[in-house]
């Protein structure tokens, strides 16, 4: 381990996080009023799931490295569903809250949605288990920890940024929010199918 060390997982950090930055944008739009400790939250939780998808890439590519290689090729469709249900969930229940309430009602980021948006963001991470392959178990562990990290303060800010810019718009937000969702699944997917 050395600075070109860390200096490469902060990287790798940061462009795993990309989803997760756009994803905390969609939820601060969805939810402008999101106290600070639920953010915390939202944020820990994708940090977590980055953390823990490529150490469950490692374990497989130590363990059990033909299962895991036949599995990688759902990753896409699985991030693609999971974030099509997620954004067109929001969406509807945006509509059908003005429908019904006649106002601009934003539904609230729940602990299971947020899990489903957890894992849809990260998955693409399990491949990193074989970006760090060659690492001993120590050197994973504090190369995924940095991810969560950075993880945590890339989603933190989508967060702020959602929040400020959902404050201003909040009666198309949460339809915008579900449209980001799907746009992030449909990337994933194709990028899955092409790269």
């Amino acid at each position: 381990m050395n600075l070109l060390f860390f200096i490469n997982t902060v990287l790798l950090g940061v462009g795993l996080a990309m989803d997760a930055f756009s994803v905390s944008i969609a939820n601060g739009l969805n939810e402008p009023n999101m106290k600070k400790g639920k953010m915390c939250g939202v944020a820990g939780t994708y940090g977590f799931f980055q953390f823990a998808m490529p150490v469950i890439g490692w374990i497989c590519v130590h363990t059990i490295i033909e299962c895991f290689n036949s599995f990688q090729k759902f990753i896409p469709l699985i991030a693609l569903v999971l974030l099509l249900y997620i954004g067109g969930k929001m969406i509807i229940e945006n509509i059908w809250a003005k429908e019904e309430a006649g106002d601009n009602s934003s539904c609230k980021l729940g602990f299971g949605t947020l899990l489903l948006q957890g894992i849809a963001t990260s998955i693409d991470a399990l491949s990193v288990g074989f970006t760090i392959s060659e690492y001993n178990l120590a050197m994973a562990l504090i190369a995924t920890f940095v991810i969560a990290v950075v993880t945590f303060a890339i989603s933190f800010t989508g967060l702020v940024i959602g929040k400020k810019a959902g404050g201003k718009f909040t009666d198309r937000a949460e339809i915008f929010g579900g449209i980001i969702l799907i746009g992030i699944g449909m990337e994933i997917f194709l990028k899955g199918l092409f790269f």
